[in-house]
């Protein structure tokens, strides 16, 4: 009995041995290898096609915003954004003479975003309607080809719609802006300013080509009815010093816009179109350039330093020699840019010199920053002595 028993235990014990050496055979052990090859496979499949997938939506995104970078970026060149900032002086120096502490900071915080809008808004229409007035003739100047380029990648069609919505906006900001302030004349101000600049650049009118009557439409567009517009706005009475002030800003713009005209000096030329610089000719234009800044940055000098001297801080006069710092800077390039044009004038039509004249020129709009930013910190200060 206990013999079978042991018998029966021992088979027992040769199938579990036997099922273990089955279990545990090469067989057997290639077919879990390739199991367990083919769940890895498919895992690094799945990971990969999802990763493909999370790519793909980065890039998507990516995409999107770069296209609506690469437009907002081409609406910038057409509108000319790198007069921007000299926009910005224009509002801070009207700002700074016209804001009294009387008016509260929500107030003055308001008036402050509608009217830098509606000056920029009024200042990117005139730009546009220049860059497709000038059109046919950028396409003749190589440094020209990033405005011709923008223009055509954007469409003279869209152009014109996006002037068309501009035109509404701005126009309603500024019904808006006079029911606020009870003042027609920032209405009448807008009107006449946006229709100057449309006729500046557009034909049949075309005032940058009909000699005087270029410098005396810039001076008011640009250094005239923006200043009025943001002063106006926050008072109605008129300052001696105010005026002093505005005068020579008006005068200083038109002597840093000079050698941007020189700079377009030979194809206006070629086209015949007879801006003040043709009218008088290289030389001449760029004295004028030097007289106008020079004459102009004494005016502004003056009225500021009177403002201080008159106020509770007469020190703060001192910081006005970073005026003839900067000036000083921007003369001396333009100076440089009267020797080379007499040098040209000279030579009978040297192309070196023609070419040293263009890219000189070419730096203009950053000797208008210059000065421009150079006034606009001393209009901040004149608003902060305000208030503080």
């Amino acid at each position: 009995m206990v013999s079978r028993n042991n018998e029966q235990s021992g088979k027992k014990s040769r199938k579990r041995f036997e099922f273990e050496v089955e279990v545990s055979s090469p067989i057997f052990n290639n077919i879990s290898q390739k199991k367990e090859k083919r769940f890895t496979s498919l895992v690094i499949f799945l990971f990969i096609v999802q990763f493909y997938f999370y790519k793909r939506k980065l890039d998507e995104s990516a995409e999107n915003l770069s296209s609506m970078s690469n437009l907002l970026r081409i609406i910038g060149t057409i509108s000319r954004a790198e007069f921007l900032m000299p926009n910005l002086g224009s509002l801070i120096l009207g700002l700074a003479w016209g804001a009294t502490p009387a008016i509260g900071l929500t107030t003055l915080a308001v008036l402050i975003v509608l009217s830098f809008t509606i000056v920029n808004g009024s200042s990117s229409i005139g730009a546009q309607i220049n860059t497709l007035s000038d059109y046919e003739l950028d396409l003749k100047d190589p440094r020209k080809k990033n405005l011709t380029d923008a223009v055509d990648k954007f469409g003279k069609k869209r152009i014109k719609i996006l002037l068309s919505v501009e035109f509404i906006i701005t126009l309603v900001l500024v019904i808006l802006f006079m029911y606020v302030n009870n003042n027609p004349w920032l209405l009448l101000m807008w009107i006449i300013g946006i229709s100057l600049g449309w006729i500046y650049s557009a034909p049949p009118i075309r005032l940058k080509a009909r000699s005087w009557l270029a410098p005396v439409s810039l001076i008011l567009v640009l250094g005239i009815f923006p200043v009025l517009f943001a002063y106006f706005t926050f008072t109605t009475t008129v300052q001696p010093f105010f005026l002093l002030g505005l005068i020579g800003l008006a005068m200083t713009i038109y002597g840093v816009i000079i050698p941007t005209e020189t700079r377009d000096y030979f194809g206006d030329k070629t086209m015949k179109i007879e801006t003040m610089t043709v009218h008088l000719g290289l030389v001449k234009a760029c004295m004028m350039s030097i007289v106008l800044i020079g004459i102009g940055a004494i005016f502004f000098t003056a009225a500021y330093l009177l403002e201080w001297i008159n106020g509770p801080r007469p020190f703060l006069g001192l910081l006005l020699l970073i005026i003839p710092v900067s000036v000083f800077f921007v003369l001396t390039k333009i100076k440089k840019l009267h020797s080379l044009s007499k040098q040209y004038m000279n030579s009978q039509g040297n192309t070196t010199l023609k070419e040293q004249i263009v890219n000189l020129s070419a730096h203009n709009p950053q000797w208008i920053i210059i000065i421009t930013q150079t006034y606009s910190i001393l209009s901040i200060i004149l608003l902060i002595n305000k208030f503080v």
